[in-house]
């Protein structure tokens, strides 16, 4: 067995007291963020002068002392200084160039607290510091003893949920002996190299019509109109929707690659650049080819297998399988093509 980090998500129902105070906790850590975030840009262009988080926790401590701000002593310490945390995390990716500059929050968009210590589950219901009373969670899986931290979490279309990051001992499947290699597109979400085929089932699309009209509909309410407001809902649920039936699609692929195969191998792709095509760009963020890599990864890691991705420029499509002989060029558009070589027929995911 092997320990391993593991996230459990699961909905909670708070009351109108509860949901009152959740708020406060969301509109605090907004504000923190929001608050050091201009802090830290002032002191960069006035004095030429980088804070870090314990400058920044240290300001904070005394901030809360300061006459308007003894509110900041009914919201948790430890999820105020979480959102610093967060804020330096967003820094150093800047830094890193794995993301971009660090933009202000807003609540219009999902809102989520981190509680790193003291909090409970008990006969179903969520204690955490601060509250008096548990909120209602439904407990749909069984959820590991050993939670490390929880975060409370506010989606646009107005549900509440909890997720657990717990270290749990995972244990590795059963060896296999079956090797195979997937091949990753658009029209056919994966084609793998024993010659299965699933579809994309083209979720956006689907429902594409129906969100242009409900955006439409938005777009025409007064604003910060009570109308706006709820058609907003109706928009952020149409929007859940989608993501959740791409999400669940993915996880089931992915697992059942994992359940049966040892090793697994698919290409790399530059999913950024990729975006950058206007033709392709709808289609490409629909299929979501990075977030099926994602899950094999770590899928692979937590039950024993082999994950492995091959090179960007590796000319697997212009390879043929059967004399290795390399094609000079292979537009897109041709999906099937004959060696010149050993004059064999390949298909373009298939090969």
């Amino acid at each position: 067995m092997s320990m391993q980090q593991k996230a459990f998500k699961y909905r909670i129902y708070p009351t109108k007291e509860q949901q009152d105070f959740l708020a406060r906790q969301f509109g605090a850590v907004r504000f923190i963020y929001n608050r050091f975030l201009a802090n830290r840009k002032d002191e960069h262009l006035n004095n030429k002068k980088s804070l870090n988080y314990y400058d920044d926790a240290k300001i904070l401590t005394d901030l809360k002392q300061q006459d308007g701000y003894a509110w900041l002593y009914d919201i948790n310490s430890q999820t105020l200084q979480s959102s610093l945390r967060n804020l330096e995390v967003s820094y150093q990716n800047f830094f890193k160039k794995r993301s971009k500059f660090p933009r202000f929050h807003s609540k219009k968009n999902k809102q989520c607290i981190k509680i790193p210590q003291h909090f409970k589950v008990e006969n179903n219901k969520l204690y955490i510091p601060k509250l008096k009373e548990g909120i209602e969670i439904v407990l749909h899986q069984s959820l590991s003893e050993k939670q490390t931290c929880c975060f409370i979490s506010k989606t646009a279309s107005d549900k509440y949920y909890v997720s657990f990051l717990c270290e749990v001992d995972i244990k590795p499947l059963a060896k296999s002996d079956k090797t195979i290699g997937v091949d990753l597109g658009i029209k056919s979400l994966l084609v793998s190299s024993d010659g299965e085929v699933i579809e994309n089932p083209k979720f956006y699309r689907k429902s594409e019509k129906e969100l242009a009209y409900k955006q439409k509909q938005l777009s025409k309410k007064g604003k910060g109109s009570k109308q706006k407001d709820k058609q907003r809902k109706v928009v952020a649920k149409l929007n859940e929707y989608i993501a959740n039936c791409r999400k669940d699609h993915l996880h089931k692929i992915s697992r059942k690659l994992i359940d049966e195969n040892q090793v697994i191998i698919a290409e790399s792709l530059s999913v950024k650049n990729m975006m950058s095509n206007r033709c392709l760009a709808k289609s490409i963020q629909d299929v979501s080819w990075g977030e099926l890599l994602r899950q094999l990864e770590y899928k692979s890691k937590w039950y024993g297998r082999t994950f492995h991705q091959i090179e960007k420029f590796f000319p697997s499509s212009k390879t043929c399988n059967s004399c290795q002989f390399v094609v000079d060029k292979l537009p897109l558009s041709i999906r099937e093509w004959d060696c010149p070589n050993c004059k064999q027929h390949n298909n373009r995911d298939l090969n």
